[in-house]
């Protein structure tokens, strides 16, 4: 966005506009009711109050941005039909809002997009685009078929009325959570957070409102260093809703004046808390919407303000979607489960004589180790001349309490086992 246009922005009347989004949003986007969370509660020493946007229409926060947007068109620039960019969120917000307003979508998605919000868009009537690496580049293509086409182009978050729409979420907190002290939000692209922002600033000034990234997507941080917009030099993370190399201008200057502090958060924390919603609130949260969960527990040593601020605090940390494909919950269940100690997997030499097989399984079945995999191999020991097995096992376990037990009792009965992970 160009310097005059995020000039002009910034002066228009935000209580006003914010007001206006929320009117649109009736009846189209759900008004996400607060869940209180125990367990994180009692993880953090904090209350937990979850803002579930994984449950809103087309499972993201995205489709409040998209359809306040699309809304505030003439009928004449409808004709015209839609394109956008987006890694999948935004994606299918934009398909369901141009469908409903009557307009047809084209769009470009990275290639990196899982499948399910792929065919998610597809249904939704909209026609897609894949390409590029990165979302950066699905943008730059979308803009230029909107300067060839005359198609309207519709930002995924570098955008007043896209800011404002998703900053209903926080008119929403306000209202549902009067005594809300601090509220967390993933950061991409921006606009998410901006909106967040510029709604508790507006109204309730005194809340603090927190970003949260992953440590492998560090335009924010190195932009908020620089005092400007700076783009990554790369972007490796597995949160691809918020795996953007190039922060928007407007959001830049929106989280640069109302954004209170920014933590840092790793993939294992954003794993684990996927696994955490699942076993204890039953609840789907994709990667890019489990990073406020996963900054929780870092507030009182990564965020000044939070850890200065007195008083008991009430933190609504904001889950922004809920799309994550089957292929890619597997694989993020695996992983939570081993980093959370309840999956090892070691290698062992065993004499190769009749037995020893039986000996480790008997073991393992004493010390209540379930069995996932076992690997017996001879070639696999030290020395090919050796009279020696290799053995892999890998076992579900209660923790990493219970796998200092196993190991224990296999080094008690001779065995030297070697943890994988």
């Amino acid at each position: 966005m160009e310097q005059k246009d995020v000039l002009k922005a910034l002066q228009r009347d935000h209580a006003a506009e914010l007001k206006k989004a929320a009117e649109r949003l009736k009846g189209t986007a759900r008004h996400t009711e607060i869940i209180p969370s125990p367990a994180l509660s009692e993880m953090t020493g904090h209350e937990i109050l979850l803002k579930p946007e994984n449950l809103q229409v087309t499972g993201s926060f995205k489709i409040r941005g998209a359809y306040n947007k699309i809304a505030s068109l003439s009928d004449e620039e409808l004709a015209r039909g839609i394109v956008t960019a987006s890694a999948g969120n935004h994606a299918q917000g934009v398909a369901y809002a141009a469908r409903e307003r009557g307009a047809k979508a084209t769009i470009c998605m990275p290639t990196i997009t899982p499948p399910l919000k792929v065919d998610a868009t597809k249904a939704y009537g909209a026609d897609v685009v894949l390409y590029g690496d990165v979302f950066d580049e699905a943008a730059a293509h979308a803009a230029e078929l909107s300067e060839k086409e005359g198609m309207i182009y519709v930002p995924p978050f570098d955008d007043y009325e896209v800011i404002c729409g998703q900053g209903t979420i926080g008119l929403e907190i306000l209202e549902d959570v009067p005594n809300v002290t601090d509220v967390v939000v993933p950061l991409g692209g921006g606009g998410l957070g901006a909106g967040v922002a510029l709604a508790i600033k507006t109204f309730k000034p005194e809340v603090r409102v927190i970003g949260a990234i992953p440590e492998g997507s560090p335009a924010w941080k190195n932009s908020f260093a620089a005092g400007r917009v700076t783009e990554a030099d790369q972007v490796v993370t597995s949160a691809e809703g918020v795996a953007v190399k190039h922060p928007g201008d407007l959001p830049y200057a929106l989280l640069n004046e109302f954004l209170d502090d920014l933590v840092t958060v790793t993939e294992r924390d954003i794993n684990e808390m996927i696994l955490l919603m699942l076993e204890k609130h039953k609840l789907v949260v994709e990667a890019a919407g489990a990073v406020s969960l996963a900054a929780l527990e870092h507030l009182n040593l990564r965020s000044r303000k939070f850890a200065a601020a007195p008083g008991p605090h009430v933190v609504v940390p904001i889950m922004s979607g809920g799309n994550i494909d089957t292929v890619t919950m597997g694989a993020v269940i695996q992983k939570g489960m081993i980093a959370r100690g309840r999956i090892m997997n070691f290698e062992v030499e065993l004499p190769d004589t009749p037995g020893q097989l039986v000996k480790v399984a008997s073991l393992l079945a004493r010390e209540r180790a379930n069995v996932i995999a076992l690997d017996h191999d001879q070639f696999k020991a030290s020395g090919h001349y050796t009279n020696a097995v290799s053995l892999g096992v890998t076992v579900e376990t209660n923790g990493p309490d219970h796998i200092d037990r196993i190991l224990a009792a296999l080094r008690a009965e001779g065995f030297q086992p070697k943890r994988i992970y």
